[in-house]
């Protein structure tokens, strides 16, 4: 069975760095993207970056240049180095990843169970 698993969340004051990261559990053939969304207390969830099998990205806006997103596919792994972090970015931060099974030869769309991400000023 296929899972996502996320650790790095935590506590940090304005101005610092945490750095996630998201590990595929379980037998895959192939992942398309993987990335990161979150949700604060109150919103929506909305995507912060993603990273497809060829290495190309896409952030929000409220992040660019702050946050990188970087993956080893080979490892089935994804990251996000978030730095000078404000206090608008504590959210719970969700693992995405859309990919192939093994011995199913469909593609899946799968979520982390999500990390906490506070910010305190």
């Amino acid at each position: 069975q296929v899972q996502l698993v996320e650790s790095g969340g935590g506590l940090v004051q304005a101005g610092g760095s945490l750095n996630l990261s998201c590990a595929v559990s379980g037998e895959i053939f192939s992942i398309s993207h993987m990335g990161w969304y979150r949700q604060a207390p109150g919103k929506q969830r909305e995507l912060v970056a993603l990273i497809t099998g060829v290495g190309n990205t896409e952030y929000a806006d409220s992040v660019k240049g702050r946050f990188t997103i970087s993956s080893d596919f080979a490892k089935s792994t994804v990251y996000l180095q978030m730095n000078t972090l404000k206090r608008e970015d504590t959210a719970v931060y969700y693992c995405n990843a859309d990919l192939v099974p093994l011995r199913v030869g469909e593609e899946y769309v799968y979520w982390g169970q999500g990390t906490q991400v506070t910010v305190s000023s």
